[in-house]
């Protein structure tokens, strides 16, 4: 994935205005909200959760069968799906519950889905970022012994788990202030990330969505790649375009989706600072941010493709995958698998391949 995006328990709260700090408007103020909600999350969670399962169950499938041992491309790409899948895995339970308008799940499960929907955004948005510096390295600075120590094998696991800890730390304040209440407006159980008289952390929450889910990977990326493409045009090879035209993708597909989120989010924090305080400021933006948290919800389904289907060899195997798994569908299909192609495992390796053939010239 919002990454960046306030916790879904916290919109809910805010929907159907729940939480004790937030009740300032009558309900019928939000029933329009409330009434689109269960007709317009349902679907688009459902599909989103459909789509992105199969793709990356289908990442994490290839790189378990045939990625042994993991690179560090393979590690970030395989801890990619995980967290994209754990973030997946929170969907139907919102999907449910948009539909209901009442939390059956119990305080437990509140707390559970809360920590696979902050677990699985922050972790991709981490992971994300460590794939993006990896390449950079990769590329930039190839032959440098602190790069060869990046990428032994060691080093790529603890930066794994480091990246685990920092989601779950990230994490921690959502998970620990979500709760199920049961409020005096409707009568009906609702899980919710309730800071009650700690306004501090509720502004602190949408500042962190906003510097560790956009300002940040987005920094990375924009200085990352443009100190890369640079050096990819110097090449001569003409795969140089298709690497600098993915470049360009993977940055304008990450602003373009994750943009409209963190501005409503942003404007969330300036209402908890007393800006846009009126009933009709409120209820616009809690419709816009549905509209634009579906679409930042929906990068997850196409992190498979940017990130591992565009790559040769990534197609190569899942063909292979294929042709194991459906023998009479695929027992055409001709597999082939150069040595260049496997020493990679993303675009960006391959760039890599290229510039080291260039510097021997």
């Amino acid at each position: 994935m919002n990454n960046s995006s306030m916790s879904t328990t916290d919109n809910y709260s805010d929907y159907y205005g729940l939480s004790t700090d937030d009740v300032k408007f009558q309900a019928s103020d939000n029933s329009n909200v409330r009434n689109f909600s269960r007709v317009f999350l349902p679907p688009v969670y459902s599909i989103v959760f459909i789509l992105g399962f199969i793709g990356n169950g289908l990442v994490l499938c290839v790189l378990v069968k045939y990625h042994k041992p993991f690179n560090m491309s393979d590690l970030c790409l395989f801890n990619l799906a995980i967290s994209d899948l754990l973030f997946l895995m929170s969907l139907p339970f919102w999907a449910y519950y948009a539909a209901i308008a009442e939390w059956n799940f119990g305080d437990f499960m509140c707390h559970a889905v809360t920590a696979l929907y902050m677990l699985g955004f922050y972790g991709s948005i981490f992971f994300m970022i460590l794939m993006t510096v990896d390449r950079y390295a990769v590329i930039v600075h190839t032959y440098t012994s602190l790069f060869s120590k990046h990428r032994s094998v060691r080093a790529s696991i603890a930066l794994a788990l480091f990246v685990w800890t920092l989601s779950l730390v990230a994490s921690l304040p959502a998970i620990s202030f979500s709760k199920v209440n049961t409020t005096s407006i409707s009568n009906v159980s609702k899980c919710m990330v309730e800071y009650s008289e700690r306004k501090m952390w509720k502004s602190f929450h949408y500042i962190q969505l906003n510097i560790f889910g956009f300002i940040i990977p987005l920094s990375v990326m924009l200085f990352c790649y443009s100190r890369i493409i640079p050096i990819l045009m110097t090449m001569k090879s003409q795969k140089k375009h298709k690497a600098v035209r993915l470049m360009v993708v993977l940055v304008t597909v990450f602003f373009l989706f994750w943009t409209p989120y963190n501005i409503a989010i942003f404007l969330k924090f300036l209402q908890e600072l007393g800006y846009m305080t009126s009933p009709q400021w409120d209820q616009n933006l809690q419709m816009a941010i549905q509209w634009v948290e579906s679409i930042a919800f929906s990068h997850c389904c196409l992190n498979p493709i940017i990130y591992a289907f565009v790559g040769q060899k990534f197609r190569n195997l899942f063909l292979k995958l294929l042709k194991q798994w459906f023998p009479h569908c695929f027992g055409q299909c001709t597999i082939v698998e150069s040595e260049s192609s496997e020493r990679t495992a993303s675009m960006y390796l391959r760039a890599s391949e290229i510039f080291s053939r260039k510097t021997k010239v």
